[in-house]
């Protein structure tokens, strides 16, 4: 029986690490608590494993699902409750939260994937919606580091285009799957319009990468590929002309020591907690995050990395590449170009964020205001890829379906055939 449950293990590369993560992220909290016995600490301690149990063992049981894929992003998001907690334990009480209603959501866009077979009425509805959605906070909004995209309800605050990356995704995909150039066309450019009107650059450009390399992946038209390219090149110079605040990223990019008491204290605080961590890191709830500005949110990479060190930040990256692998898996294996373009749409979006942002953090690219996906604090954001997600078992749970039901029409004929 323990050889059986060996093999079993073994060929479950999803439970194998599930298991590794629970045990890991147990050890972490427990580390904490016997820092300062925070009782906290000893409840994130049974919470933490306890929901990734959840998303890793007990979902799979409700329909078909990729387990590895579960396993690294439940992975992630808890790393993202654990740095959170080792650097302000408020923080990380929140994200647990949220890490909580992002599993929901997560269900939810698996089940409306798999029950949906028509999607025009929710197309033709979220198209209005979102828009609206998008343009609230130019009326209602308030500005935060240059840009005007968040808007508040009470305490809690709302990043919009969070949620309607969610819609563009379902919308293009379902136009192009159709062959219909001009709503998801108007749709787009919709939405970047807003963006910019918003100052919101880093989410326009992943708006518009994502577009682009779906609008190439359905038609395979390399001619207005390049003419979308050429407009996003003119509209990039054209922010760059407009917005004092891109003009001042891109000098502090080339050479963040010029000002660094001012606007280049940020991506100096970085890179310096990034070289401070070393190879290995400075150890879990060591080093000095806060003197870096927005720790929690877009620089939460440098957190990890003086940490934790830059080879466990490397892991990082390449469950971010193995994330994607998974997807585009997902995606070719699809049965209907709408799935196909939604499993692809989801994976590019997740991909490009993480790109975007830790480029940012390294100084590869100029930084913009954009969170590392499933990590960084912030329950829209938080909530909004582990919908991606859902988006991505949705399709691969068809696809296991589809799988099935080939193997038992095979069987079936093998069986006629016999008679």
């Amino acid at each position: 029986m323990k050889n059986n449950e060996k093999r079993s293990l073994r060929r479950d590369p999803g439970r194998l690490l599930s298991s590794t993560v629970m045990l890991f992220f147990f050890s972490a909290f427990l580390l904490l608590f016997l820092k300062d016995y925070a009782w906290q600490a000893a409840a994130l301690a049974v919470a933490v494993p306890a929901m990734i149990w959840l998303g890793v063992n007990l979902l799979p049981r409700l329909f078909p699902a990729d387990k590895l894929l579960l396993s690294l992003t439940n992975f992630l998001c808890a790393l993202g409750v654990l740095v959170l907690y080792a650097t302000n334990p408020d923080y990380a009480y929140q994200q647990a939260t949220y890490y909580g209603v992002g599993l929901v959501a997560m269900v939810v866009c698996i089940y409306l994937v798999r029950i949906i077979k028509h999607w025009k009425l929710p197309v033709l509805l979220l198209m209005p919606v979102s828009l609206a959605l998008l343009a609230l906070p130019l009326l209602i909004g308030r500005e935060t580091n240059g840009a005007k995209n968040w808007f508040y309800v009470g305490s809690l605050s709302v990043q919009p285009s969070e949620i309607v990356k969610l819609s563009l995704l379902l919308i293009i995909s379902y136009f192009m799957s159709r062959r219909r150039l001009l709503p998801w066309l108007i749709f787009a450019v919709g939405c970047l319009g807003l963006l910019m009107l918003q100052k919101d650059l880093g989410t326009a450009l992943m708006y518009y990468g994502v577009t682009l390399m779906l609008f190439y992946a359905s038609s395979n038209n390399l001619l207005l590929t390049g003419v979308g390219l050429a407009g996003g090149a003119g509209a990039a110079v054209l922010g760059y002309k407009m917005f004092a605040h891109v003009k001042k990223r891109v000098a502090i990019w080339q050479n963040p020591w010029s000002d660094y008491d001012n606007a280049g204290y940020q991506i100096v605080q970085s890179l310096m907690a990034i070289a401070s961590g070393g190879i290995f890191g400075m150890g879990l709830g060591l080093g000095y995050p806060q003197t870096i500005p927005v720790y929690h949110t877009d620089f939460i990479f440098s957190v990890i990395c003086e940490q934790f060190g830059v080879i466990f930040g490397l892991c990082v990256l390449l469950m971010y590449v193995a994330i994607i692998w998974r997807g585009a898996t997902t995606a070719m294996a699809a049965r209907t170009s709408f799935h196909g373009l939604l499993a692809m749409g989801a994976t590019l979006m997740i991909g490009l964020q993480t790109f975007v942002i830790i480029g940012g953090v390294i100084k590869l690219i100029p930084l913009t205001g954009v969170t590392m996906p499933f990590v960084s604090y912030g329950g829209t954001s938080l909530v909004s890829s582990m919908c991606l997600v859902g988006l991505l078992q949705g399709v691969a749970s068809l696809n296991e379906d589809d799988l099935n039901e080939d193997t038992r029409l095979a069987m079936l004929g093998s069986q006629e055939g016999m008679q």
